[in-house]
């Protein structure tokens, strides 16, 4: 069976990350303030960091050094992700039907903290997406790598909606149909977060 090793799922995502920057700073320009790439670089210096310090590739090790790094970064998506993050936490191993859960749990605290639904064009857009996607493979009882790259592809899905979208919620709303057109760089990063699963 094909398993998930939660450090280097990290690792994949914070090169993914850094490698992708560029095009997530330009996407917050276009959409909100523009410091988003330099705040997401920022906290995965605070990840690797933490990580450094983790002798253990446990997923609740690993995930609170994860989260701790987010929850310490400036701006919005720095502390939603960082609690987003501190669902991953709640298991000592990565099964489906754990980070089904996980990622559950994590929609309900962004939800509840950023009061945003499908639609404002947010990171809710992919979280609500992979998270069902995750549900759905543990209630059919899939492996894991299926279910996260099934995780992926909704994420993804979810994202590419947000182009057409005016924003409802985010630094996105303030600037009205300027953000029409631009995919949301939260939710372009929650997928690219699944994608490193594999």
């Amino acid at each position: 069976m094909e398993t998930i090793n939660a450090r280097s799922w990290v690792e994949r995502f914070i090169k993914t990350v850094v490698d992708q920057a560029g095009e997530l700073t330009e996407l917050d320009r276009r959409a909100g303030d523009g410091d988003y790439g330099t705040n997401l670089r920022s906290a995965l210096r605070r990840v690797e960091a933490n990580l450094a310090g983790v002798a253990s590739d446990a997923p609740d090790a690993v995930f609170t050094a994860v989260s701790d790094g987010f929850l310490n970064t400036g701006g919005t998506s720095g502390p939603l992700f960082g609690m987003w993050f501190r669902e991953f936490t709640r298991s000592p191993e990565l099964t489906t039907a754990a980070l089904a859960e996980a990622a559950a749990g994590g929609v309900a605290v962004v939800q509840r903290l950023g009061k945003a639904e499908v639609g404002h064009k947010t990171m809710v857009d992919a979280m609500v997406p992979a998270a069902e996607a995750l549900t759905a493979a543990a209630g059919r009882d899939e492996p894991l790598a299926e279910a996260v790259r099934a995780a992926a592809s909704a994420a993804h899905t979810g994202a590419a909606s947000t182009e057409s979208l005016l924003a409802k919620r985010g630094r996105a709303s303030y600037v009205g149909e300027n953000a029409r057109g631009v995919v949301d760089p939260g939710a372009l990063t929650v997928a690219l977060f699944f994608d490193a699963a594999s």
